[in-house]
């Protein structure tokens, strides 16, 4: 297939048929209501399975069960809906079964409005649920990025044997761009998954279970998954440096808000500022060895999200107090213009510090 213009939350449906989805379990919220509504035709047509769930807390269950038996499952929601979500995702974690999840956000809190936003970072970085437990979470920028991440993300999940959410926001889910569905994903060599349950018949009796009442064994486990994240952190850290290597300035912006940003350095530019942007492609886990390649003569990091700043500890941590950390952040679902950056950025060159 050669390029094709979709809608967003279409062109992330068919990216999961793509990426060798099984299984569909969801409810409808906006605004990410067109991939359920997408799926609900066209995974039928693949021959897989869609389900309309009763409520986010029945289909989370649903994709438990699903993932448990070895399907490659998706699920799909936004901000209220993966909150409703959070105790199912925690025991996914906790059983080590892998899944997709796709939030669209929307502002908040609680149901909030429909426009885009980025204030989920803590509920996804941080875990929402409860324990010591982390989903792999990706916030790409635009839909061929999304297409290209949802395609690789059930193959991430099956290689860890964990949840992986697709962090996109209400923008990207309804703007329309060409996208090439087809395009390649690098291959991982994945283990037969024989801690699937799949009956007696198929592979021998297997338990799956995220109770251990013994504190000893249940300490044990909980040290597993933290090696198992620390190989997360290895490997999975992913994140693009856009004019970095002579900048005097960088912005630190993910998924919409660093679009916005592109054509900020644009203006920027023409005034002879020098400013770069490091984008987190990965949010969890985040991109720590990108600020080891910014360079020594850097004077300042602008902080940029559709939030009120929860992007900004991971990058002070990052930082390690290396350059002076300033803030800008728009919520409720507007959006800045490139302008409103630009002038972040100059009184950021004035010295204040938003730290």
């Amino acid at each position: 297939m050669s390029k094709v213009l979709m809608k967003g939350n279409e062109a992330i449906a068919l990216a999961a048929i793509k990426g060798g989805c099984d299984a569909f379990f969801g409810y409808p919220i906006t605004p990410q209501n067109e991939v359920p509504e997408y799926l609900s035709k066209h995974m039928k047509l693949a021959g897989k399975v869609f389900v309309q769930a009763e409520s986010e807390v029945a289909a989370i269950n649903m994709v438990y069960g699903a993932a448990g038996a070895g399907a490659r499952v998706l699920t799909s929601s936004s901000s209220p809906g993966i909150a409703l979500k959070q105790e199912g995702i925690s025991y996914l974690a906790g059983a080590e079964l892998p899944c997709v999840i796709v939030n669209v956000m929307r502002g908040g809190p609680a149901l909030g409005g429909i426009q885009p936003s980025q204030a989920d970072y803590h509920q996804i970085t941080r875990g929402g649920g409860n324990g010591d437990y982390h989903v792999i979470a990706f916030a790409p920028e635009n839909l061929q990025e999304t297409v290209d991440v949802i395609k690789g993300a059930f193959d991430i999940a099956d290689c860890y044997r964990n949840p992986v959410m697709i962090a996109v926001d209400g923008l990207i889910g309804q703007m329309m761009e060409s996208v090439d569905l087809d395009r390649e994903n690098p291959k991982r060599a994945l283990a037969k998954k024989d801690w699937a349950t799949v009956g007696k018949e198929h592979g021998g009796r297997h338990v799956i279970n995220s109770m251990h009442l013994d504190p000893q064994k249940l300490e044990q486990h909980n040290l597993k998954l933290q090696a198992k994240y620390q190989k997360v952190i290895n490997n999975e850290q992913r994140y693009e440096l856009i004019n970095v290597k002579d900048a005097d300035y960088v912005i630190v912006a993910y998924g919409t808000m660093s679009r916005i940003c592109r054509s900020a350095l644009e203006i920027l530019a023409k005034d002879k500022i020098k400013v770069g942007i490091l984008r987190p492609i990965s949010i969890w886990p985040f991109p720590v060895k990108a600020f080891q390649e910014l360079p020594s003569s850097l004077k300042g990091i602008l902080v940029a999200e559709l939030s009120l700043g929860q992007m900004i500890d991971d990058v002070k941590i990052a930082n390690n107090g290396k350059y002076p950390v300033h803030f800008f952040g728009r919520v409720g679902g507007m959006l800045p213009e490139p302008e409103e950056i630009v002038q972040a950025v100059k009184k950021m060159m004035g010295g204040k510090n938003h730290e």
